[in-house]
């Protein structure tokens, strides 16, 4: 069975592996040790903290086999961007050049730096190792923050962003950073993602012009790439435009890759969620599948399981409830997949 829970110190060792292992674009997350373990940290005190609105928490999960104790996949969720130093995208608007007289009208997408997505909750650093992968296991990762959310609402932004990895090569080579980002830095996409990755975007969107960019004059490679993910990332899309996260155009200033964005309202699970007591056992006549979590904070818990919706609780297997330290009649929190 596997399980979602809060990270700990001790984990430090597999997300390192799982970082090295993500390849180009998991720049929430490079390999740099010592940055992992204030990565942890930072986690292990958000979820210890007494919050009443989102600030600089940042609240990171591991998926973990509770028959082995190996762990194989991670996310997190940034409580709210921006508030130290400018979060960028580009936002791509619309231009209109026309002229009656010569009987032209043309419309050109442009770029606009912006700050608009300042404060908002930001999903970040999922990955799945493959011999993890199959079962539901992307579905239990990429959903069980929502889960988490639906119970702990004050801790998070109205509206959550999550910025999807952009389209790159076998070699890590993106155009869209060919077509732009090289004209103004002497390096090389990676190396760029990795100083993002340690923290310092502000410092490198300071150097990209703040004047509109049109992009007819980008390279075709680059603008097709515009709003576009990689290959790899594409199930993690579809799993977010389920939960009803939607495309507004804005793009990220390295390799093109799409925000999509909703209100933490609106998102499904947690529109969905309900609040029942356990009832340990289940009729396999009348189960579905769903998702299940514990109620509590710190010792967070969460499956992918089947459910018996009755209509005094929720019946779960033995087995589930052991692993999620859940209680007969005590209250969960479901979501009916």
């Amino acid at each position: 069975m596997k399980v979602i829970r809060p990270i700990r110190s001790t984990d430090i060792d597999a997300l390192l592996h799982m970082a090295q292992s993500a390849g180009a674009g998991f720049t929430s997350l490079p390999p740099v040790r010592e940055f992992l373990q204030k990565k942890i940290d930072l986690s292990e005190q958000s979820f210890a903290a007494d919050v009443d609105e989102p600030g600089h928490q940042r609240y990171m999960f591991v998926l973990e086999d509770v028959n082995t104790g190996k762990v194989g996949g991670c996310c997190a969720v940034e409580a709210a961007c921006g508030l130290d130093e400018p979060f960028y995208n580009y936002h791509v608007g619309l231009t209109v050049h026309a002229s009656h007289e010569l009987k032209v009208y043309n419309r050109m997408p442009t770029l606009y730096l912006s700050n608009d997505y300042t404060g908002t909750s930001v999903l970040v650093s999922l990955y799945l190792a493959p011999d993890f992968r199959g079962g539901g296991a992307g579905r239990l990762l990429s959903k069980c923050r929502f889960a988490f959310m639906a119970q702990f609402t004050q801790r998070f932004a109205a509206k959550i962003i999550a910025e999807m990895r952009g389209v790159s090569d076998e070699h890590g080579r993106s155009p869209f950073w060919e077509g732009l980002g090289r004209h103004f830095f002497s390096i090389d996409y990676d190396r760029a993602e990795h100083v993002v990755g340690m923290g310092n975007k502000a410092f490198i969107a300071e150097l990209m012009p703040k004047h509109p960019i049109y992009s007819v004059l980008l390279p075709t490679e680059a603008r097709e790439a515009m709003g576009h993910v990689h290959p790899q990332t594409r199930p993690a899309l579809r799993l977010l435009e389920q939960e009803g996260f939607r495309y507004q155009n804005y793009i990220d200033i390295f390799d093109g890759g799409p925000t999509v964005e909703a209100p933490l309202a609106d998102i499904r699970t947690v529109r969905r969620s309900q609040r029942l007591p356990a009832r340990l056992g289940l009729s396999a006549e009348n189960s579905v599948s769903g998702l299940i979590a514990n109620t509590h904070l710190g010792d967070f818990r969460c499956a992918l399981t089947e459910l018996d919706l009755l209509e005094d609780g929720v019946g779960i297997p033995a087995a589930t409830a052991t692993a999620l330290g859940i209680a007969e009649g005590e209250t969960v929190l479901v979501a009916a997949l």
